[in-house]
């Protein structure tokens, strides 16, 4: 279980002036579970193939889980790469 929390990236920041939806799952038709405050600081555990949305940092189809059953576009969040950064969920 340890491992999990290690393969985190640790505190990337969402993209100023956004306050992105959180989803149950990693498609747009999943239930909206929060909505993230704008500022907000998120670890990414895993991330994983979804629903393609255009967001403050381009056209993605990539979802960051930043938590049990928490998903948000990773077009929303500040990782510094258009591409995977944690491992797949």
């Amino acid at each position: 279980m340890g491992t999990r929390a290690e393969a985190a990236v640790s505190s990337c920041s969402v993209a100023p002036g956004v306050r992105p939806n959180v989803r149950s799952g990693p498609g747009t038709g999943c239930a909206i579970v929060r909505v993230l405050p704008e500022g907000a600081k998120v670890a990414i555990n895993s991330q994983t193939p979804g629903t393609s949305v255009s967001g403050p940092y381009g056209t993605s189809n990539i979802r960051d889980n930043i938590g049990n059953g928490q998903y948000v576009s990773d077009t929303y969040v500040g990782t510094g790469s258009d591409g995977y950064v944690a491992p797949r969920c």
